[in-house]
């Protein structure tokens, strides 16, 4: 019994250590754990728009073996507009009726 609670107190001592430096270090919390962003947001942002793209070139080569007209991109946001719809009505996509 003592060891668990001498266990106890050492993570609890831990703990109030942590929460101290943490609370009285001048700098920012990122700068405590030395943190920065690994990319720019407009990286971030270019990355998404190629991400959409090399899909959609995917999903249309899939279409032109089926014999299907190619998806545009106005086709694809309507499509994505009627799915957030549907979202925000409590309805997935994947429900009957």
């Amino acid at each position: 019994m003592l060891f668990i609670l001498g266990t106890l107190a050492l993570l609890a001592f831990m703990v109030g250590v942590l929460l101290i430096v943490g609370h009285y270090y001048p700098g920012s919390s990122a700068s405590l754990v030395d943190w920065t962003p690994t990319r720019s947001p407009e990286v971030e942002a270019q990355n998404e728009i190629d991400d959409i793209r090399q899909m959609m070139e995917a999903q249309n080569e899939i279409r032109r073996r089926r014999g299907v007209p190619e998806m545009t991109e106005r086709e694809l946001q309507e499509s994505v507009a009627e799915d957030e719809q549907l979202r925000l009505r409590g309805r997935g996509p994947f429900e009957a009726g």
